[in-house]
């Protein structure tokens, strides 16, 4: 077991998720901010899936939750923007923008769907009796569930692939 509380884990992620979802949206209101964002949009996708990856792996392999099926689903979209994300940035590649927010709103619409079931846990058909989808393992800042956390960092992420993309598109008429 980690020397790091789950709870004290929990409070870092969404205090670093919540001020850089704060910093975007103030920057998108700058223009001169929005196009260095736009410029970066690969490596800061790539950066936000990172940190979400090791924030997922610290929860199940450090602290031992075991994620649920839902979970499993905003992994399966999370780890390859990570991962195609840093290659991307690497080759300086900017074609992937348009997958990286493809793969970021499914995974997103996968987490606001897991923050339904969070909310109403009658709900659910999808969800495991062992490890169940409901279930509010930590809560970051006393209200930011994992699933919370997740559709933030796919959010940032769309926010920036679509920033990108259209200055893309902008540049090549």
């Amino acid at each position: 077991m980690s020397d790091i509380d789950p709870n004290t884990a929990a409070d870092f992620f969404a205090l670093v998720l919540l001020v850089g979802a704060v910093l975007l949206a103030a920057a998108l209101t700058r223009p001169a901010a929005r196009a260095a964002l736009a410029a970066d949009a690969v490596r800061l996708s790539a950066l936000v899936a990172a940190g979400a990856t090791g924030g997922s792996l610290y929860f199940s392999e450090v602290a031992n939750f075991q994620p649920c099926q839902l979970c499993w689903f905003q992994r399966i979209a999370m780890y390859p923007i990570a991962v195609i994300g840093v290659l991307a940035t690497v080759r300086r590649d900017r074609a992937v923008l348009p997958y990286l927010g493809a793969l970021a709103g499914i995974g997103g619409a996968v987490s606001l769907y897991h923050i339904y079931i969070q909310a109403y846990p009658e709900r659910s058909s999808v969800c495991d009796a062992s490890v169940p989808c409901s279930s509010r393992l930590v809560e970051g800042l006393g209200w930011m569930t994992i699933p919370q956390m997740a559709a933030v960092s796919f959010a940032v992420i769309i926010t920036l692939t679509v920033l990108g993309t259209r200055v893309d598109r902008k540049a090549s008429r």
